[in-house]
């Protein structure tokens, strides 16, 4: 049996890195290297992570300890703008490792591949710098990208998550006391998964997220016009041709609710209206921030850099 590749996680405190330990845990090529979180430094991971039988603790690292330990893969699940000296050492130390970034730091930089293996799975292969994507910007590319082609506007998406998308530190967003019967807009011009998903897509689009009182989950529905008119037949058509062999992507006609994403591993599409002039679509996607939003794509784009089965270790 071959030697399983070794990962390192920085930032293994956070909802996403609850998710990549037992991801890692259960992966049959991967195993957890070392974990770095200084507010759990000297705890063992099996306390957070019971799946994890290899006796590791988590550390409080220095970028530059951390560049020096053995790992084929670092993940690196810190806030926005936080990564940036851990990057500085593995660039210097360890120039060859492939680094998956979880923030949105290098989103917007053509030297990192940008992690959505449904639309760019030939420029993750292989790659050592990947740059996974947003939650919301994941739901609206996935839901965006068969219709590019037919759009006569700019696409208006409504989304909602529950508050493990705000992180950790505590916030309006992840304030469970304010969200109670509760649905709060945010960030309504110029969030960055809007300009993510708009400069990924190659489209100009407006983005209205919400935040609501359930810990995961998240849904949006984008209205999208068309420049010819079409039935919810041939809309239903095109996503099947576009999605039929992707794993992690599952097409229903009934409009997905919030909760049909809550736990799954892929995004749920469906809902295909049609205006009765037949020149308006609105789609509906649902999925779990924390997994196809987060860590089973981070799994993905492992897989694909290392030239693994890209589903191994995920269950769809």
């Amino acid at each position: 049996m071959s030697e399983p590749f070794l990962v390192g996680l920085i930032g293994a405190r956070g909802h996403t890195g609850r998710e990549l330990l037992r991801l890692i845990a259960g992966h049959p090529e991967l195993m957890l290297g070392y974990a770095v979180s200084r507010e759990w430094a000297g705890r063992p991971v099996a306390e957070v992570a019971p799946e994890d039988q290899d006796e590791c603790v988590f550390e409080a690292l220095t970028p530059e300890e951390a560049a020096l330990r053995r790992a084929d893969v670092v993940i690196l699940a810190l806030p926005d703008g936080a990564g940036s000296d851990y990057i500085a050492a593995l660039e210097q130390k360890a120039p060859h490792r492939i680094i998956v970034d979880l923030s949105a730091d290098h989103r917007f930089d053509d030297a990192w591949a940008y992690g959505l293996p449904e639309l760019h799975r030939a420029k993750i292969a292989n790659a050592t710098r990947i740059a996974n994507p947003g939650c919301y910007a994941t739901a609206m590319q996935l839901a965006l990208a068969p219709l590019i082609d037919h759009l006569d506007g700019v696409p208006a998406v409504f989304g909602v998550s529950g508050y493990s998308g705000a992180g950790t530190n505590p916030s309006p967003k992840n304030d469970i006391e304010r969200l109670q019967d509760n649905l709060m807009p945010y960030s309504l011009t110029g969030h960055k998964h809007e300009r993510e998903a708009a400069q990924h897509l190659g489209i100009p689009l407006r983005f209205m997220p919400h935040v609501h009182p359930a810990f995961r989950g998240l849904i949006v529905t984008a209205h999208i016009p068309l420049k010819e008119a079409t039935d919810a037949s041939a809309l239903a058509a095109l996503y099947e041709t576009r999605y039929n062999n992707e794993p992690l992507v599952t097409l229903r006609n009934a409009p997905p609710e919030l909760k049909d994403g809550t736990n799954r591993k892929g995004v749920l599409i469906g809902g295909f209206g049609v205006s009765d002039d037949g020149k308006n679509a609105v789609i509906v996607a649902a999925e779990d921030n924390l997994l196809k939003g987060a860590a089973v794509q981070a799994v993905q784009n492992i897989n694909l850099a290392l030239g693994l089965h890209e589903m191994t270790g995920i269950a769809a």
